[in-house]
Parts: C-alpha cells; sequence; structure tokens
C-alpha cells in the first residue's frame, strides 16, 4: 500500500479489506471518521478479502497521517523507508493516491519491474501521462485503475439494464470536492450504465464548481456537478429515458471498496481484465475534456479530439 495525499483515507480503509483492522484503534484514532463507521457494521468473518493481505505500507506523512499508523490500525507488518522498498518483497501494489499528475511517476518503477499495479482514480489527469498509461498496457504490463463508483450496488440494477426505462435521454450525477480528484467518481457511476461513446464535454463552471455536460453516441446528455463544498450530494444519480425515470443515491460505501478490490484480486489471479482498459482511456479522455473545457472558458471538447496529437 503506497502513498498518500490529502483527504484520502484509502490506506486505512483498503488495507482494512486485506487485512482486518484494530477496532480499538481505528474507531478512536483513524482521521477519516466514516471509515470506523462503515468497517464496524461488517460481521468480522465477511470483512475480509480471502487469500491477500497489505504486508508493506509506504507512506510519508503528506496525507496528513503516518505510514506507521495506518500499519497500527490495519494490522501491516512492514512499513518501508521507500516505496521501492517494497520491491522482490510484494507480488503488486496499489498506489492509493488521487492526484492524476503524480501516478506516472509514482508507478514507473513498479511497471518497470514487472509488478502489477492498482492506482486510485483517476488514473491520470493530462494527455501526455494518458499516452505512457497505454504504451505500458499495451506492452502487456498489468496496470487496473477504477473509481469505486463503478461497483456501488445501489447502481447494479441499472448497468445490467435499463429497459423499464426506455431509451435514455437525460442522465446526471452529483459529487463533492473537484472535478480532477471527485470527478471521476461521478463519471464512473454512469459509465457502465451508458456504455462507451461519449461524445463531447463542455465544463461551464469553475475550479470549485464545476458543471459539465456531456453528449452520448446513444442519444443521452449526461450533467455531472462536481461542487467543492457540496458532501450532501455526493453519489445523487438520475436516469432519464423515454418511458420511465429513477433517482438513486450511492450509500454502501463498505461494498464498493470491497468490490473494487475483489476485482483487482481476481484480475492478478486470472490475467483476465473485469472490464476494458479502453473504458478506462475514455474516461480519463472525459476527465482531461472537462479540464481542458473549463480552462478554454467552456468550449466544447469534442472527445476524439483528445490524444490526436
Amino acid at each position: 500500500m503506497l502513498g498518500s495525499t490529502p483527504g484520502n483515507g484509502h490506506p486505512y480503509s483498503w488495507s482494512a479489506l486485506f487485512n482486518g483492522y484494530d477496532r480499538e484503534a481505528m474507531t478512536k484514532e483513524c482521521p477519516f471518521a466514516g471509515i470506523p463507521v462503515y468497517l464496524n457494521k461488517e460481521p468480522a468473518e465477511t470483512l475480509t478479502i480471502r487469500g491477500a493481505r497489505v504486508t508493506h505500507i509506504h507512506c510519508v506523512g503528506d496525507g496528513g497521517f503516518t505510514a506507521e499508523h495506518v500499519a497500527k490500525c490495519s494490522l501491516i507488518p512492514h512499513v518501508v523507508e521507500k516505496a521501492t522498498d517494497v520491491i522482490g518483497q510484494v507480488d503488486a501494489v496499489v498506489i492509493a493516491t488521487d492526484i492524476g499528475g503524480e501516478h506516472v511517476a509514482r508507478a514507473r518503477p513498479f511497471v518497470e519491474a514487472g509488478i502489477p499495479v492498482f492506482i486510485d482514480k483517476p488514473l491520470t489527469d493530462n494527455e501526455a501521462d494518458l499516452k505512457t498509461f497505454i504504451s505500458w498496457v499495451e506492452s502487456g504490463k498489468a496496470i487496473m485503475s477504477s473509481s469505486s463508483m463503478r461497483y456501488a450496488k445501489e447502481f447494479l440494477p441499472y448497468r445490467l439494464s435499463t429497459r423499464e426505462l426506455g431509451d435514455l435521454r437525460f442522465v446526471s450525477i452529483t459529487t463533492p470536492k473537484s472535478w480532477e480528484t471527485y470527478g471521476i467518481h461521478a463519471l464512473e457511476s454512469i459509465y457502465p450504465i451508458l456504455g462507451p461513446g461519449f461524445l463531447t464535454v463542455r465544463n461551464t463552471g469553475t475550479a470549485q464548481r464545476n458543471i459539465v455536460h456531456l453528449t452520448h453516441r446513444k442519444g443521452a446528455d449526461a450533467v455531472v456537478v462536481a461542487s467543492s463544498d457540496m458532501y450532501g450530494g455526493f453519489g445523487l444519480l438520475q436516469l432519464c429515458g423515454t418511458i420511465g425515470k429513477v433517482q438513486l443515491t450511492s450509500g454502501d460505501t463498505y461494498f464498493a471498496f470491497k468490490a473494487q478490490m475483489q476485482a483487482f484480486i481476481d484480475y492478478l489471479r486470472s490475467g483476465i481484465r473485469p472490464f476494458p482498459f479502453a473504458e478506462t482511456v475514455e474516461l480519463m479522455k472525459l476527465v482531461i475534456g472537462g479540464i481542458r473545457s473549463r480552462e478554454q472558458g467552456g468550449r466544447e471538447i469534442a472527445v476524439a479530439d483528445i490524444l490526436t496529437r
């Protein structure tokens, strides 16, 4: 478990999904109050992912906590001085940071060493690094990245079918925090429902209040709102079709995180991706397009024009 960034508690939560946790320490000391709330609801016998453990951790405190404290709470036996110290000691690494522009540099030593890598969302936030990741995957490197919202159980029925809604015409999804870090949560909530084929991106908002309009080849418009302090609006999904509508809210964080990490472990065991890497590429184009549009005063960006240079 490698890396830390402000506001991101994944080193605690994801490690606990593999190792279990010290209930007293996590409940009293974890700097992310929500993590022990959902962990404490789960029976010990079904809490963890079988057959895998987090054995090493590295983070330098830039997330507001120390590797030693994560190790204490999430029962990790080894704290290492440098991230690369885990090479030769582990079967795979999880890069638990959510600043996309850092991920190529963080991942490179492990990719070059042939170690499979899971990278927290978003994989990247710029074209140059996306090209690097594409090149690595095309050369056979095992790299996976996703938002946990791809696995939100509340949205599962509509990932399977939207037939009772007719043809989707309007989709909306909301999230707090920034487009750069949390926009992918919203995008990956709707992507498995609409599928590939996004055409354009237009962000008419600001860095604090992103209002992003996307069009899709199926004839649907989607609006994603990422507003910095809108914590009451995380994961509110609306689907409107030609014959029906539905409004849903995500809520079971534990389920989504466990399914996300289980998907990575299954990929390591089978070599079969849980979804095509091309989907991650398209999602990163949407993230990049949203940034580019905002920086260009709300200009509409064609998804096909990203990665053409």
